[in-house]
């Protein structure tokens, strides 16, 4: 099987959509498809161009995969209208790159105006297309505020035709399909839901008495820990604010921010205190070992975001067989996510007092956050292990292409291709 797949964010992005289109890639690899894939050069979550990537474009091979990148642009800032612009230079830049005439296309949502030229030169060439969803894109617009009602409502337009274009549509989550046949009108049917994976290797290569020491955490500190990006959806102002609360009570809760992102700058402004750690990434080898320092994983949202994404973190955080504690509100895709784990407790979205309280009730009840801890763990094995979802991929992907496969509209096909002047090459 030949596959393309397409999408904005890859290896070495160290978290979000990245590490789960470089996994699924040398997944699928590794079970003897060839996969080609077109991406971004690396940016995410500094919003700066990786050091070492130069040049308007790439070819390499990694890990079985061959990688083309073409360098688009990247916003200083990402807000909508850059980011749009973002996903539209790329979206160019894919369309004109050699495909290498698949079997079939996947391509990676968001970005999802990329997504759509891409399903442009799909249609022309006749070449059959799954489309990934990995967060819902007008949701993520008029949940957070950033657009605009108005915004909103167009988004969701081309959203919805984007979506149906496509001979396929994975989707991360129960409720995202739920969304996409309910509200955009999407046939059910054309619709599986495939979860994302823990991705990390569990075994740490630092003791955890040394990580502690090296950050300058005490034995009784109740360290709570925030990974990854630093954006306006995970309104990490509440962090900061219970910072504040547990300095002045004199509270041994201690919060941790660990990653980058556009509002890590405004965060840093609000000023530090004892009670607050912000630490740059750490390298893939020492992830894990900073995960399990802490006593509690956190995972933080802004007030009323209830189904646009479900934070990519919580795989890691379940297979780490911590207690999570999720600052959310009730209704989102999050707390049920933590309530079908079991793996932690739920406290509203911007209420540091109440984040402070739910910390040192596990410091308080070890048996509790063991539990928590080992049900997460469970419900990462059962549910988040890369397998099952690389072989349904695989099966998604060998349906989608079969009469391509066999031979049976080959040669209509490749007319298609040769008519079409832009070829997939």
């Amino acid at each position: 099987m030949k596959l393309t797949i397409v999408g904005l964010n890859y290896s070495p992005e160290p978290t979000g959509i990245a590490v789960y289109t470089a996994g699924l890639a040398e997944g699928l690899a590794d079970r003897g498809s060839q996969i080609y894939a077109i991406v971004g050069y690396p940016h995410y979550p500094q919003w700066k161009v990786y050091p070492g990537y130069e040049g308007r474009s790439r070819t390499d091979r990694e890990k079985g995969v061959t990688v083309h990148r073409v360098r688009q642009f990247v916003p200083a800032e990402p807000r909508l209208a850059n980011r749009m612009l973002m996903e539209v230079d790329f979206g160019l830049k894919s369309l004109l790159a050699r495909w290498r005439r698949p079997d079939a296309l996947l391509f990676v949502s968001p970005a999802l105006f990329s997504v759509a030229l891409g399903m442009l030169k799909a249609k022309l060439t006749r070449t059959p297309a799954s489309i990934w969803v990995q967060d819902i894109y007008s949701l993520g617009v008029s949940e957070s505020g950033t657009g605009g009602r108005f915004a909103g409502k167009v988004l969701r337009l081309i959203e919805r035709a984007v979506l149906r274009s496509a001979d396929s549509v994975v989707v991360i989550h129960e409720r995202f399909k739920r969304y996409l046949v309910e509200d955009l009108g999407l046939e059910a049917g054309r619709v599986e839901v495939v979860r994302n994976w823990s991705h990390l290797d569990t075994t740490p290569h630092s003791s955890r008495s040394d990580v502690r020491a090296a950050h300058g955490w005490a034995d009784d500190d109740i360290i709570v820990l925030h990974a990854g990006n630093m954006g306006a959806k995970q309104g990490l102002e509440n962090v900061v604010e219970a910072s504040r609360v547990a300095s002045s009570s004199g509270s041994r809760v201690r919060f941790v921010l660990l990653g980058d992102g556009n509002q890590r700058p405004m965060l840093e402004a609000m000023g530090s205190n004892a009670k607050l750690d912000i630490l740059d990434p750490v390298a893939e080898n020492e992830f894990m070992a900073t995960l399990l320092a802490a006593d509690v994983l956190l995972v933080n949202e802004r007030p009323g975001l209830t189904e646009m994404s479900v934070p990519s973190k919580l795989t890691s955080y379940f297979s780490s067989g911590l207690p999570v504690i999720a600052a959310t509100d009730s209704s989102s895709v999050t707390a049920q996510e933590l309530e079908l784990s079991g793996g932690g407790l739920r406290v509203d979205a911007d209420s540091p007092g109440a984040l402070v309280a739910a910390a040192e009730r596990l410091a308080a009840d070890p048996e509790l956050a063991r539990d928590l801890g080992s049900a997460g763990r469970l419900f990462s094995e059962r549910l988040l292990t890369p397998g099952p979802a690389i072989e349904t991929f695989e099966r998604i992907v060998s349906r989608m292409c079969a009469p391509s496969v066999t031979g049976v509209d080959h040669a209509a096909t490749e007319t298609a291709r040769n008519s079409t002047g832009i070829g997939a090459g």
